[in-house]
């Protein structure tokens, strides 16, 4: 009865609260282009009362009656104050003009979202907009978006010319990757030398390397969050850059009389053409489309529209034919309820393709991955000491494997469909950021998330429902013995999982510079990536939890400290955190995943673990900007026999992941000389990555064969590297109608042969032992013209 009594005391005390005070609503943009501007402040002047504008620039306060100064600011602009009477709720918009007068010539100021987040319990995040990603040097001259991110603590990758990332020792496999809201299954073109995502239409990013806010779901290690530009509702805009090997061209501009705007984008790679000039039969090359456009209904509505293509298209000699590429589509409609409730409908589509075909045996195969989703997120401004999200979402996948066909009559190849997969992955959230005192904010979430794997194929059953066994006698596993199978319909299910995931994020404010964090998440996935090769590659194929591959489930806990320094002209962040992971599937040796049907037969479930710390020292203000980075780290797997018997691999043993890296050290800079001319850097260290060597060798038929024990005892050389840039505006006017600029780098300045891989063998003409040392660069110089008109 108490119980009942203080709910409904504190139901009348929050009401009571909302009769008695009043709300102010409104967007803010940017005054040169229409964009929405995300993350900047509003508050009421001489008060505790303030906020940030969420992804599309909407803002809420609520406060008594009375008279107030309201103010809107966000580093590098004026800052707009506004005196009002609050008798009623009101709206106000702004639009916010860069300020070209008040700072000095030579003073670079880093983005306001980009230095610390004292107050905020959100820890583990890191944002970087897409001014940052174009000061880095990047490889052939194409700025890269997932490279920029590798510069940060706690994400690495596996070599030059690897797909992906990691994060936190996690697999490429455990990060989400969105662009505006589409999942992107391979975020690489060229096969990791260059990402999908064109700098001159991205607006923001956010990476989550932990403490996953609710509303994002399905993967275990990170989220990667990237939104496109909505594009110039002003004026029109070309925007592009012509380099060595590849070219861009964006163009925007306002539609529909000012109510609305598009960006629209184009990018190709044309090295091969090179190629053909020096009677290479060679071809490797990808392009690039994105198009975005929106249209406001009203003041309370809008609509937006989004897609992006990508395609690679690699032929070797006629032999080797390989092609792939995303595909998304995106429908948004933005609605403001009132001045307390915002809400996000989006329907999304998705496709990733890929394809095989090897004439010398005369085999062509493709697969494809394509998904359907529909979300309703809403957020909900309680008060000002409470903020809720919520929502729920609901995705369609459609697998199939591969179909495998012969190229022509004279291929010995025999048609053949692998069974297509189905499932649904649908959950619901539930976000809340409470502000408990002046000094400590809570973060409190929930997500429950349920999986479907849905019928229409035929499965195998095995004998004591083992599909992998122990042969003891040849000390191997092996497949199990089928012992009938299981035709299910498309209206039945064949798996179902559900699970609840908390999340929990805590901050306390120190005093105004600096602050204590403390965050725990868990998170499920369901969709696991086949592949037994430390990269990902565009063949590898995903599948689906099921009957014999269980959903992997994540746990991480992590503690930070977080500090500016001189009112923000530095910054430190500090964390350290503990992650792991059940169910990760490794593979028995010699398994075979690409065309297989019954993948069941070649895996076994085991865990692995994570733990480090991470440390970020920013310099935001001055000519000279930039970061160090640094991580200490460790990630380990363990896959011990389980039900299908013997010693599991490592002898059940803990191992070292491909993915771990005990050091990691980054350097980046950005140096303003002039007006005319700039200069940035950056420097890599990373301790190598693990590998397994041979122990000894025998011989068999007058070969000598190499012997392995254990997985992954040994490690590549380190990795090191140094990248050097200088751009030159040759006509700087800030006013000027064309704006153009050439930029000069070089990868790998002191042209190290950084090791990709090391490979043993017997040299056929000797006789002798050899090992093989692979790199992919040395010393890489580029230059590219950007422009702006």
């Amino acid at each position: 009865m108490k119980l009942k009594l203080s709910i409904c005391f504190l139901f009348f005390s929050v009401l009571l609260q909302a009769q008695e005070n009043f709300t102010i609503s409104g967007t803010i943009k940017d005054f040169a282009n229409g964009e929405s501007v995300f993350g900047a402040s509003v508050f009421l002047e001489n008060s505790s009362i303030g906020g940030i504008t969420n992804a599309y620039g909407f803002y809420s306060l609520s406060a008594p009656k009375g008279n107030y100064t309201l103010v809107v600011s966000y580093l590098g602009y004026i800052t707009i104050k506004k005196e009002i009477e609050l008798n009623e709720n009101k709206s106000f918009s702004f639009e916010l003009q860069e300020d070209t007068t008040t700072l000095d010539e030579v003073v670079i100021t880093a983005e306001e979202t980009e230095k610390a987040n004292i107050r905020d319990p959100q820890m583990s995040v890191a944002v970087i907009k897409s001014a940052t990603i174009k000061q880095i040097p990047a490889v052939l001259g194409e700025v890269d978006v997932v490279k920029s991110i590798q510069l940060l603590p706690g994400v690495t990758n596996n070599g030059e010319g690897a797909n992906g990332f990691n994060v936190r020792g996690g697999a490429t496999d455990q990060n989400l990757v969105l662009l505006d809201e589409a999942i992107i299954f391979n975020e690489s073109h060229l096969f990791g030398f260059f990402s999908v995502f064109n700098a001159d239409v991205v607006k923001d990013m956010k990476l989550y390397k932990g403490n996953i806010p609710s509303n994002y779901g399905g993967r275990v290690s990170s989220v990667l969050d990237i939104r496109q530009k909505d594009g110039n509702s002003k004026n029109f805009d070309l925007t592009g850059g012509i380099g060595l090997i590849s070219s861009r061209l964006a163009a925007e501009g306002p539609l529909f009389k000012n109510k609305g705007s598009f960006i629209v984008a184009g990018r190709s790679s044309y090295a091969h053409l090179f190629l053909k000039l020096a009677d290479q039969n060679n071809t490797a090359y990808f392009y690039d489309f994105n198009v975005k456009g929106n249209y406001e209904i009203n003041q309370n509505n809008r609509l937006y529209l989004s897609g992006y293509f990508g395609r690679d298209i690699l032929n070797f000699d006629e032999a080797f034919k390989n092609s792939y590429g995303n595909s998304t589509f995106n429908l948004r409609w933005n609605h403001v309820f009132n001045e307390k409730l915002f809400s996000n409908l989006s329907f999304i589509y998705g496709n990733y393709n890929y394809g095989l075909e090897l004439g010398f045996i005369g085999l062509d195969w493709i697969s494809s991955i394509k998904n359907f989703n529909a979300k309703y997120d809403f957020k909900y401004y309680l008060n000002n000491r409470t903020t809720l999200d919520f929502g729920l979402s609901a995705i369609t996948y459609n697998f199939n494997p591969g179909e495998v066909r012969p190229t022509d009559e004279t291929s010995a190849i025999n048609e053949e469909f692998l069974d297509k997969k189905r499932a649904l992955e649908s959950g619901i959230y539930l976000n809340a950021e409470h502000k408990l005192s002046d000094k400590l904010n809570l973060q409190l979430g929930f997500r429950y998330s349920m999986f479907n794997r849905l019928g229409g194929q035929t499965l195998s059953t095995y004998l004591n429902d083992q599909p992998v066994v122990y042969n003891e006698e040849l000390e191997i596993y092996e497949a199990g013995t089928v012992t009938g199978e299981v035709d299910y319909k498309k209206s039945k299910s064949i798996s179902t999982f559900s699970n609840f995931e908390p999340r929990l994020g805590l901050s306390y404010q120190i005093n105004e510079n600096s602050s204590l964090k403390l965050g725990y998440s868990k998170v499920a996935q369901y969709l696991h990536l086949l592949s037994n090769t430390a990269n990902a590659t565009p063949l590898d194929v995903w599948t689906p939890s099921g009957p014999f591959v269980k959903p992997q489930l994540a746990n991480q806990y992590a503690l930070g400290y977080f500090k500016d320094i001189l009112n923000g002209a530095y910054s430190i962040e500090t964390e350290g955190y503990f992650k792991t992971v059940d169910n990760r599937i490794d593979y028995i040796d010699g398994a075979t995943l690409i065309a297989n049907n019954t993948i069941e037969t070649v895996i076994l479930n085991g865990e692995s673990r994570a733990y480090g710390l991470e440390f970020l020292f920013r310099k935001n203000k001055g000519k000279f900007t930039g970061w160090l980075a640094y991580t200490l780290s460790k990630s380990e797997q363990k896959t011990e026999g389980g039900k299908a018997g013997g010693p599991g691999i490592n002898r059940g043993e803990w191992y070292s992941t491909a993915y771990d890296r005990t050091h990691d050290i980054s350097l980046t800079g950005n140096y303003k000389f002039t007006d005319k001319w700039s200069f940035s850097g950056n420097f890599i260290f990373q301790t190598g990555r693990p590998v397994t060597y041979p122990v000894g060798q025998y011989e068999y038929e007058g070969l000598s064969i190499a012997n392995y024990q254990g997985r992954n005892t040994n490690r590549l050389p380190a990795y090191n590297r140094l990248d050097l840039a200088a751009t030159f505006k040759p006509n700087y006017k800030p006013d000027a109608k064309w704006k153009g600029e050439w930029v000069f780098s070089i990868y790998n300045v002191y042209n190290r042969k950084n090791a990709a891989s090391i490979s043993f063998g017997q040299n056929l003409e000797t006789g002798v032992n050899e090992a093989t040392r692979t790199a992919i660069f040395g010393i890489v110089p580029s230059v590219t013209y950007n422009f702006k008109f």
